[in-house]
This record gives C-alpha cells, sequence and structure tokens, in this order.
C-alpha cells in the first residue's frame, strides 16, 4: 500500500495513524519532498479526473487565472501540493482521501 500524502496535512497524519493502529505499514510518499512520479500522477488522474485537484487549497488560490485554467495533468506535474490528500494505492486500487468509506476499504 503506497500513500501519496504531506507530512504537513492533518488529514493525511489522521489516515496514517489509522492505518499504522490497524496494522498497516504503508509507503509514504511526501507530495511535496518526493513529488509524484508521472506513470502514478497519470494513474491518479485516470481514477479521479479534475477531482483530484484540491481548489480549496493555498497553493489553488495563489494561482492566477491563467494557470487555473491549465489541464489537470500540467496543474499536479507544476504543484504536486494541488492533489487532494491523502491518494491511497491499495492492491491496484486508488482512494481519494480519508472519509468513512474509504477508511472501510482501506482499513476494514
Amino acid at each position: 500500500m503506497r500513500v501519496f500524502a504531506l507530512k504537513t496535512c492533518d488529514t493525511c497524519r489522521k489516515a496514517l495513524k489509522a492505518m499504522r493502529e490497524a496494522g498497516l505499514e504503508p509507503e509514504v510518499i511526501d507530495v511535496r519532498a518526493d513529488g509524484v512520479p508521472d506513470a502514478d500522477r497519470a494513474a491518479i488522474l485516470d481514477a479521479f479526473g479534475e477531482a483530484a485537484l484540491n481548489k480549496a487549497s493555498a497553493t489553488w488560490r495563489g494561482l492566477v487565472e491563467a494557470e487555473k485554467a491549465q489541464p489537470a495533468a500540467t496543474l499536479l506535474a507544476a504543484h504536486p501540493t494541488l492533489m487532494k490528500r491523502p491518494v491511497i494505492e491499495k492492491d491496484g486500487q486508488w482512494y481519494l482521501g480519508w472519509k468513512a468509506d474509504v477508511q472501510a476499504a482501506v482499513i476494514g
């Protein structure tokens, strides 16, 4: 299992804590420090499309209108912190966020 997260993100910290308490030890990819590999970014966009963008983030608010008009793939390549978090890949299935449905699928 891999978790694309930010170490400063409260939701990501909660998700990782819950996973570890459930006996899971996910591989954590910090999107700011490690970036998001091209193949993973493409898979995330295939799974979630525009929903993968966090339009409530400070990063999004800091973009000019011309940047906001760019395709999601271009935006996430240039600004990996625009990705909604956490993004979890487990057994080839992708999950976005940490709501009850994702928690049930990931930790049971």
